[in-house]
């Protein structure tokens, strides 16, 4: 996930800019719009935008989907709901709506992304192929985002329900209780680092990994990502979960490349938070920022 700023400027330089009217391939759609299709949905009265993407590693089925909304104005669009339709063509109705929540990003007095909050929502992308999204923002001046997700045959990074990869991970046992090789948070919490994940699973225990670099992440989202993860450690460890937090370079050095975790998890970028069941199975997949409240629902649920 990269910096809002720098997804905003790429967005804008290579959509036909933020709030111009017919971003992305709409640019080119000529003619009127088939009545009840997106992108007549899209050109109802109302400022036209790109969605800013905070995920990109889909597989066929039920997907979270993070994004972010920024006017002409490049202001973030924040309200505490938006409508999103989907559907596999611009000129084709929606074959579903839900609802996006705004979830707020890391915690206070911790680390700070260049967003304070992000959009997500659950969305169902049955097969492979190009899907088209539609978000609009709930109450204010009208505004609605499209975009794109593009969905492969399946996900990159492990998915729900396929098993954890057991990788011995590096704790403070491993280290000799050197703090500095485990982790680049600048306020580390030593429990995230008691187990590893091949440990965690031969226990039977329910479980956090979090991958994140906080002081290399290209996004400034890994610090908040492992703030989020030391709070919801501290309201539900005793209930018998272990949290785990692996950084992702070499020697913690960007310039030694990846290390073999990241690589054993095959992740197209970072960061990713995954919970495991008791089974040793992926209950639920988080790339990129989240809230607080998102990941101990997501904890909760293996419980």
């Amino acid at each position: 996930m990269r910096p809002a700023a720098a997804l905003i400027a790429i967005t804008c330089g290579l959509l036909a800019g933020c709030g111009s009217s017919g971003g992305q391939d709409a640019s080119t759609s000529t003619g009127a719009a088939p009545p009840g299709s997106l992108e007549a949905l899209w050109r109802a009265p109302g400022e036209d935008v790109a969605i800013v993407p905070g995920t990109s590693d889909y597989g066929p089925g039920s997907n979270r989907v993070s994004f972010l909304i920024v006017d002409s104005k490049s202001q973030l669009v924040e309200r505490p709901t938006a409508r999103v339709w989907i559907a596999r063509d611009l000129k084709e109705e929606p074959y579903a709506e839900t609802v996006a929540q705004l979830e707020p990003i890391g915690v206070p007095g911790g680390d700070e992304a260049d967003a304070q909050a992000i959009y997500v929502a659950e969305v169902d992308l049955p097969e492979p192929g190009k899907y088209w999204l539609l978000a609009e923002p709930v109450g204010g001046t009208s505004i609605q985002a499209l975009g794109n997700v593009v969905v492969g045959k399946d996900a990159a990074a492990p998915d729900v329900g396929d098993p954890a990869v057991p990788s011995k991970t590096p704790t403070l046992a491993s280290t000799g209780g050197d703090l500095e090789a485990l982790t680049t948070s600048r306020r580390p919490d030593r429990a995230l680092y008691r187990s590893s994940v091949a440990q965690a699973l031969a226990a039977g225990d329910p479980f956090v990994v979090s991958f994140a670099t906080p002081l290399y992440c290209q996004s400034r989202t890994c610090g908040p990502v492992v703030d989020v993860v030391s709070v919801v450690r501290k309201k539900l460890e005793r209930r018998g979960v272990r949290f785990v937090h692996v950084e992702i370079y070499e020697g913690n050095d960007p310039a030694n490349g990846f290390n073999r975790w990241v690589d054993e998890w095959k992740l197209p970028t970072e960061p990713f938070t995954f919970v495991i069941d008791r089974g040793g199975v992926i209950s639920a997949k988080l790339e990129g920022a989240f809230s607080v409240a998102e990941l101990e629902r997501a904890v909760r649920m293996v419980l």
